[in-house]
């Protein structure tokens, strides 16, 4: 059998890969269950690193095919087999696989393995060589191509996103209760030609000043999918809706950025699951097509994940966007209620279900409002000590803020960085201080509660100072020098 499996060459000329072989055996190390028996010997059987393959799903649905319902852009199952008018992975893989459509979109055993076989396919292409095929880190150019996106920046995104989930680990349980994991591990991926690639935003010279909310990146929609207008001045805003995107935060980034299409659709901000980072594609006095009757008095607000999936609604999640749309209600004297703030399925003559069952209103009302939600039990001076006292301090968006210190019995700065969302679970969080010609200090690492302190002397010198939260960073300039 294992000669069978090793011939992945032969399986993407054609060969079918007889379902015998992918289900009913006993599970490898890596978990116990259907599925994830399912991603070990699709994995070998194309030789496509198994934790790869797991992440690349999870980054796609959480491992939940959705009883075979396609996503906004049309993919299926757990790892988004995808059939547009501009993206055929499913066709693709029923070929290389010789499995039908049907199975592809509603059986997880054979959607993996066309998943796999597509990735394989995408490898062979790019000259990707059998030990080259063993090392995760070679796989980043497939993995950009697999997203399907339509700009180099948006491709980056989708593989950064992978990968940042092969790096910390994945524990996921899938909708029959089976639980897969990945263990995490440092992955220093070789990006290829998108090395060069900018990230989000960075390649359009009007990011600055296109952006409403000053949290957010700029990546500007297809000019097909909104309209060019002149609001509060043309239109009164006096709605805010909230969408689901039925796809991941890449995907529907490159899919508000497809264009011309029969259905052309776009928000003004996408958010994403993992650490509330912000996407704005429409400006605001433009009219976004997101609500039907609403779109002209309303913005629209996307955020990624499933209806029917609970874990995509994370609390950083939930406080970035409820900090978006407290600030697009005070910009616009907007009431921040439930008549006013209102889910898509709420808009009249809308045919949509989102947010759905598991968004949870109150614990969102309460973030827009400012009275939900645990504070931080510690404070900079405690994490720095006795005899600090804050002299500067940056937001690092709505995940935290970083603090600088000065002890004048001392004469020593200390730097801190305390977060305000995710309280109490360990995420990227990072403080550093640089005294002016002296090695900078830093303290990185997840986190439940803060990063620091950072202590150095610096009487009479300047100082570099900062840290991140989330995907939120500052950086200063050499400052402080008195």
């Amino acid at each position: 059998m294992k000669a069978r499996l090793r011939r992945p060459a032969a399986l993407l000329a054609g060969a079918i890969i007889p379902l015998s072989l992918l289900i009913g055996q006993p599970a490898d190390a890596a978990g116990a269950g259907p599925v994830a028996d399912a991603f070990a010997r699709a994995s070998a059987a194309y030789e496509v690193p198994r934790d790869l393959l797991v992440s690349v799903a999870y980054a796609e649905t959480h491992l939940d095919g959705h009883d075979g319902k396609p996503s906004a852009s049309g993919g299926y199952g757990v790892m988004h087999l995808v059939s547009n008018p501009k993206t055929h992975s499913l066709e693709q893989a029923a070929k290389l696989t010789k499995l039908p459509v049907a199975s592809l979109k509603t059986d997880t055993t054979a959607n993996i393995t066309g998943g796999a076989a597509v990735l394989r396919a995408l490898a062979d292409e790019l000259g990707l060589g059998a030990d080259a095929r063993k090392d995760p880190a070679k796989w980043y150019s497939v993995v950009a191509k697999y997203g399907n996106a339509s700009r180099p920046e948006v491709a980056r995104l989708y593989a950064d996103t992978v990968y940042d989930l092969l790096g910390g680990g994945v524990s996921a349980a899938t909708p029959d209760g089976e639980t897969v994991k990945v263990a995490a591990r440092a992955v220093e991926p070789d990006r290829g030609a998108y090395a060069k690639v900018k990230e989000l935003g960075e390649n359009d010279t009007l990011a600055a000043a296109a952006v409403d909310y000053p949290g957010a990146t700029w990546a500007a929609a297809h000019s097909s999918n909104y309209a060019v207008s002149d609001r509060p001045n043309s239109d009164v805003i006096d709605r805010i809706v909230i969408h689901v995107t039925q796809g991941s935060y890449a995907g529907t980034i490159d899919w508000f950025q497809t264009g011309p299409r029969p259905n052309p659709t776009s928000a003004h901000y996408v958010i994403r699951s993992s650490d509330g980072a912000i996407t704005q594609m429409v400006r605001e006095k433009d009219r976004a097509f997101h609500a039907g009757d609403y779109n002209r008095r309303s913005v629209g607000i996307e955020h990624e994940g499933w209806v029917d999936q609970a874990s995509w609604f994370t609390d950083a999640m939930y406080r970035s966007s409820a900090a978006l749309t407290r600030n697009i209600a005070d910009r616009y004297g907007i009431p921040k209620d439930r008549t006013h703030i209102i889910g898509h399925s709420e808009v009249p003559t809308a045919d949509h279900t989102d947010p759905g069952p598991y968004w949870n209103w109150t614990t969102y009302m309460n973030y827009v409002k400012g009275t939900g939600g645990p504070s931080n039990p510690h404070t900079p001076e405690s994490v720095c000590g006795s005899g600090y006292k804050v002299i500067d301090s940056a937001p690092l968006g709505t995940a935290g803020n970083v603090y600088l210190l000065y002890n004048s019995t001392s004469g020593k700065n200390c730097v801190a960085t305390l977060k305000t969302t995710s309280l109490g679970q360990a995420t990227a969080t990072s403080a550093y201080l640089e005294v002016q010609g002296q090695t900078r200090v830093t303290d990185s690492g997840n986190f439940a509660y803060y990063a620091g302190p950072v202590i150095a002397a610096a009487a009479d010198k300047c100082v570099k100072w900062g840290g991140k939260a989330g995907a939120y960073t500052y950086d200063s300039g050499f400052e402080h020098c008195s």
